[in-house]
């Protein structure tokens, strides 16, 4: 360039001066950070569960990621590609809960230039799921780590395991030896349940005190007639069968009502949504979510109180706390835990606030009952992709088969159900339909258990919500709820079962 010749004159592209120096001004503002990185975190998320624990990376471009477990100590190692240690990753050390059933920690530190490693500690051996999912409704895109327990929890055992706790007879108090025979005459209730080989015998102190191999001589147990039978014990309430046995023992069709033997009538409680998937949200900022939980954990309280005809009832939530479980999981626990009747209870949302009432939903194998029916099914039945399902896990002939499964006789069933429902909660509230809707949700198509959605209020109106907020109407919901379960058995007897331990 030879002097006096003006710059704009020689710069490229025809730019001046001036587009030069604004350019400049804008490389310093951004720094070299913003200018070439990667994907930018934006949030992360730590859910904790016995069924499974989640952390989710929510990022605002795809995340490329490398795992691997080493079994010893059990830990997941995720090395990140194109990102940089940041304040939000930092924070996942922090959202860790001491009670978390499975991870024990997580450390996070740049393994590399542009690469961060997190590694998840765990409490016990796992079998975790690493996989992304596309943006969806207020979420970017996720990378995900589901870590299920390598020996996942058995809640069928876990509900008998409590009864048994329950049955189990007080310690008895200590007793001289002469006076074990008369209190013994005295407790005909003990002698009853001691000859049926409920209870076991119960040694007095002095029998506690000797020496196992004392010898033959006079019983001194507080029950002498229990006879102590090689075999196993039978449970007070009926048998269980192993988890991939769920056929129903009809006995010619004879209701456990009309059975002299105790066992357990089991009802799935099915909180919709959850962890991920906040489901509907009303204008005041309510969770549908955290609204239906508290409801099922009140109508938990009166169903656990329930004795039918001698035969205690009990109920098993599908989730009993924040986190996410995918449709076709929650059918598969009730179906685990043999349940006599499915609930999956939620609430409403309409794009206008103007819509209200409650509604009960059943099955249909055909075509919806209405245009509005198969709207609600649709938009229940994207819960999968909101709350984040691993699609290649999935055994789609598994999903299908269940989904397909579903008997006349399940869904004539679910129909009673839901009309002695529909009763009862017409007498707390206004409904929105008079009578039960019927359309494909994927969540009520359990083959042999009568199965109904119940939508409790429509969270999009501002009224309503306000409602739904209320204990008073949480607990009006619970109480008839609870009496349509109970009027639905009066006519219909839970047929028996077979269940061994």
């Amino acid at each position: 360039m030879t002097p006096g010749t003006p710059i704009a004159e020689t710069a490229p592209h025809g730019l001046s001066r001036r587009h030069w120096l604004q350019a400049g001004a804008v490389v310093l503002l951004l720094g070299p950070l913003q200018i070439a990185r990667g994907a930018t975190i934006l949030a992360v998320r730590v859910w904790p569960a016995p069924d499974y624990s989640r952390v989710t990376l929510e990022s605002d471009e795809p995340l490329k990621a490398r795992s691997f477990f080493v079994a010893d100590p059990p830990r997941l190692a995720v090395d990140i590609e194109g990102i940089d240690l940041s304040a939000e990753l930092r924070e996942l050390v922090a959202k860790v809960r001491a009670d978390d059933p499975n991870i024990a920690g997580i450390r996070v530190g740049q393994n590399a230039p542009s690469v961060v490693r997190l590694v998840v500690d765990l409490k016990h051996p796992a079998e975790p799921q690493v996989f992304n999912l596309p943006p969806v409704a207020a979420y970017r895109h996720r990378l995900v780590f589901d870590l299920y327990p390598k020996q996942p929890p058995d809640p069928l055992l876990a509900l008998l395991e409590a009864r048994q706790r329950e049955k189990a007879p007080p310690a008895p108090p200590v007793t001289a030896p002469a006076e074990t025979a008369a209190t013994a005459a005295t407790d005909p209730l003990g002698e009853l349940l001691a000859r049926q080989g409920h209870v076991p015998a119960v040694p007095n102190e002095a029998t506690r005190s000797a020496p196992a191999a004392s010898g033959s001589g006079a019983s001194s147990r507080r029950y002498p007639e229990a006879k102590p039978e090689p075999g196993p014990v039978t449970p007070l309430f009926g048998a269980i069968e192993p988890q991939n046995k769920l056929a129903i023992n009809r006995k010619s069709y004879k209701s456990v009502l009309e059975e002299p033997t105790e066992r357990l009538i089991i009802v799935a409680l099915d909180p919709g949504h959850g962890g991920e998937d906040p489901g509907a949200i009303g204008p005041n900022g309510t969770r549908e979510k955290d609204v239906v939980l508290r409801i099922a954990e009140r109508l938990r309280a009166r169903i656990d109180a329930t004795t039918l005809k001698g035969n205690p009832m009990r109920a098993f939530l599908t989730r009993d706390a924040d986190y996410f479980v995918p449709l076709h999981m929650r059918v598969q626990k009730a179906r685990r835990v043999q349940a006599d009747l499915f609930v999956s209870i939620h609430a409403d949302a309409f794009y206008t606030p103007q819509a209200r009432g409650a509604s009960v939903f059943a099955l249909s194998q055909g075509a919806a009952s209405s245009a509005a029916a198969r709207w609600m099914a649709s938009q229940e039945n994207r819960a999968d992709q909101i709350g984040g399902v691993n699609i290649a896990t999935q055994d789609v002939h598994l999903k299908r088969a269940l989904f397909d499964m579903s008997t006349t006789a399940q869904i004539k069933d679910s129909l009673t159900l839901g009309n002695a429902m529909l009763r009862e909660i017409g007498q707390v509230g206004r409904l929105h339909k008079a009578s039960v809707e019927q359309a494909g949700f994927a969540v009520l198509k359990a083959p042999d258990i009568p199965s109904v959605l119940v939508e409790t209020a429509f969270i999009s109106n501002p009224e309503e919500e306000a409602r739904l907020r209320t204990d008073a109407y949480q607990e009006a919901l619970a109480d008839a709820l609870m009496r349509g379960i109970r009027a639905y058995f009066a006519r219909n007897p839970p047929l028996a079962r077979s269940r061994t331990l």
